[in-house]
């Protein structure tokens, strides 16, 4: 630790998130690791540390609680001074009747797609503006680019999510600080356990391929992509045609 940059990434114990870990730590990133899984962050971490001579460190949250976001920032903070790139993942989505799913999880899912991912922008966001370097990575959908009947609740939270990211990557231009929306579509991870296969919109593409996509839009200061063809024509398509009858449309595919 010392002269490298260092990128504190949410949802860091699997899928996307672990992802961006093993990519960033071969860039020469010290990491903190954000989950709610102390034993699969700990395994990351000494990966990492051992695979990349870097400094890795676990940090133990559920991002739900916004005490536990409070917790968790400051002690980062503490521990690294600051955060050169900040990496928005961690999220879910439940499928089903928006009236099944229940007020808690859908409440949930508002909480961590949405409120941990603004209240960390804002806590890192102005030192970054302050210093004049630095950058987000908020990991949206190709869910965002229309409305997704029995996934209502996330489907919305991945459309603020983009509309968010673009309006800040406007802002910040010009000051040092670059701002991503990532969209991936259906992707190799436990996201699936979560939200049940009958989520999955297209053929699968793996962690690794979203993650390459998204630096590498990064790099170029994109202020959004979509990963893969195949995703680009879905999240475009809805484009050409009236919203309703896309909304209908959606809703056939989505309730199987």
């Amino acid at each position: 630790m010392g002269d490298r940059p260092v990128a504190l990434i949410t949802g860091a114990s699997m899928g996307i998130g672990e992802a961006f870990a093993d990519a960033l730590a071969a860039r020469g990133y010290d990491l903190a690791l954000v989950a709610r899984s102390g034993p699969a962050l700990e395994a990351i971490a000494a990966r990492l540390r051992a695979a990349h001579d870097i400094v890795a460190e676990p940090f133990v949250a559920d991002l739900e609680e916004r005490a536990a976001i409070e917790a968790v920032a400051g002690a980062v903070e503490a521990r690294f001074g600051h955060v050169d790139l900040l990496v928005n993942n961690a999220g879910y989505g439940a499928h089903g009747p928006f009236e099944t799913v229940g007020a808690e999880r859908n409440a949930g899912e508002v909480r961590l797609n949405v409120e941990a991912l603004v209240a960390l922008t804002s806590r890192f966001a102005p030192a970054m503006l302050e210093r004049g370097s630095g950058g987000i990575i908020n990991v949206a959908s190709t869910a965002a680019f229309q409305a997704v009947p029995y996934m209502a609740v996330y489907g919305a939270t991945k459309a603020f999510v983009l509309s968010f990211s673009e309006a800040l990557a406007e802002e910040f231009r010009g000051r040092g600080v670059r701002v991503l929306a990532l969209c991936p579509g259906a992707t190799r991870t436990n996201f699936f356990k979560t939200a049940g296969e009958g989520a999955k919109v297209g053929s699968f593409r793996t962690s690794e391929a979203v993650v390459r996509t998204g630096l590498r839009a990064y790099d170029r200061g994109r202020s959004f992509v979509i990963d893969g063809t195949a995703n680009r024509l879905l999240a475009f398509s809805p484009r050409l045609a009236p919203r309703g009858l896309v909304a209908r449309l959606a809703a056939q595919t989505m309730k199987r």
